[in-house]
């Protein structure tokens, strides 16, 4: 909104101070600033409001370690986190990006799924909240969006060789002649094309074609790639929607995580959006995309903010209104990136979650079908509370969780050199 108004107060009164709102880095410095001080400043409000409608945790006994003082604590705190994100995005943002609208849908898509989860929860009374079925429905919904949104709109193109293009039968929409390094003086033809490609490390060029997992159907696999597109795209934000659900066990924890992702996808957006940057790495240049930096950082900047009010004691939980929106954001921005392939190293932590509660109850159905009495792999899944379990405080958990997680995040901005 402001960039269009300044560009506006740019050009026809030529306002000094103007021109910087044309710039991504001054963009997403004052997002993450305005996010931050929007959390905290609107984040007591809300806890206040939430303890004024009684909107307390309900707490299960499970045996864990200073579980019981946790009861009554707010919860539907999520609302900070996406009142903190979209106002600020929503001023510095260009909004007639198609980025920024897949954005802005898929945050407000989950925040609904989310939000009523919990309030079936905390109003209705029922432990279960939202039905399954209904959390996965809502999740393959927002997975058909953003997958077709990214194969129909003309605006949702990759700069590739024409060559390459041309051959691969890819759709062409405009063609440019960039100048080619490795041979001065000369240019290379190259062409924005929409393609159903990703960036993976340790193939060549860091490009997979979707049609080459199709291979065995020969003709037809440039047809159906589309399809297994889609389909890849409705399990990512599925699993990691669910991920951060999992995670979201500790004082701290998911909101620590997920700012260290963001930052990594803020890295990766700028890199993907900026032509120059994206030739050295030799990773697929998004046109548009740096947008999403604008994002990454004002999510960054309202985790921030609500971990001063989610840090150990917590005053407040994100309740599935806050986890489940981070997670399908996560997945939407690492798909419209193309970086979808690499979320099992960015988004490791809220994999292994995911895969401790799978092989929890795998293991203890078969050990109960062989034996008539089911075993556990874990003292307790997720794998958080299999560490409180062991006599870990929460705190240490939670940090030792970021670490790993920067780790992780660091591993993932390396590959991009590895092909």
């Amino acid at each position: 909104m402001f960039v269009h108004l300044f560009e506006y107060l740019k050009e026809h009164y030529d306002l000094p101070g103007a021109g910087l709102f044309k710039y991504i880095s001054f963009r997403a410095g004052m997002g993450m600033l305005f996010s931050l001080l929007i959390s905290l400043v609107i984040g007591k409000r809300i806890i206040d409001w939430l303890r004024s409608l009684q909107i307390g945790e309900t707490v299960r006994d499970l045996g864990l370690a200073g579980q019981n003082i946790k009861a009554g604590t707010p919860t539907m705190g999520g609302i900070i986190l996406v009142a903190a994100t979209l106002v600020p995005f929503l001023f510095l943002a260009r909004l007639d990006n198609v980025y920024v609208l897949l954005m802005l849908v898929s945050t407000v898509w989950m925040f609904a799924i989310g939000f009523i989860d919990d309030y079936i929860k905390v109003f209705k009374k029922d432990k279960e909240g939202l039905k399954g079925r209904f959390k996965i429905m809502g999740q393959v919904g927002l997975g058909l969006i953003v997958g077709v949104t990214m194969l129909m709109s003309d605006e949702v193109v990759v700069r590739l060789e024409s060559e390459v293009a041309v051959q691969n039968g890819y759709v062409i929409t405009d063609t440019i002649f960039v100048k080619n390094p490795a041979k001065p003086n000369t240019y290379t033809e190259m062409v924005y094309a929409k393609a159903p490609i990703t960036n993976v490390p340790f193939i060549k060029n860091n490009e997979l074609d979707y049609s080459r997992l199709l291979w065995f159907l020969g003709d037809n696999a440039r047809d159906l790639s589309s399809i297994l597109f889609v389909i890849m795209t409705i399990l990512v934000i599925t699993a990691v929607s669910n991920g951060a659900n999992l995670t979201d066990g500790l004082d701290g924890q998911l909101a620590g995580v997920s700012a260290i992702v963001c930052m990594a996808l803020g890295i990766l957006a700028y890199l993907s959006g900026n032509s120059v940057a994206a030739d050295f790495l030799n990773i697929l240049y998004i046109p548009e995309s740096g947008e999403m930096v604008i994002y990454a950082a004002c999510l960054l900047g309202a985790c921030i903010g609500f971990l001063w009010y989610n840090v150990f004691p917590a005053r407040v939980f994100m309740g599935d209104t806050g986890s489940l929106t981070l997670g399908g954001i996560i997945a939407a921005m690492a798909i419209i990136l193309r970086k979808e392939l690499l979320i099992p190293v960015l988004c490791g932590v809220f994999l292994v979650e995911n895969l401790s509660v799978i092989i929890q109850v795998w293991w203890f159905k078969r050990t109960k079908k062989k034996y008539g009495e089911g075993r556990r792999v874990f003292l307790m899944a997720p794998l958080h509370h299999h560490f409180q379990k062991k006599g870990l405080h929460e705190v240490t958990i939670s940090v030792r969780f970021w670490i790993v997680q920067i780790l992780l995040a660091a591993a993932t901005i390396i590959t991009l050199k590895i092909r």
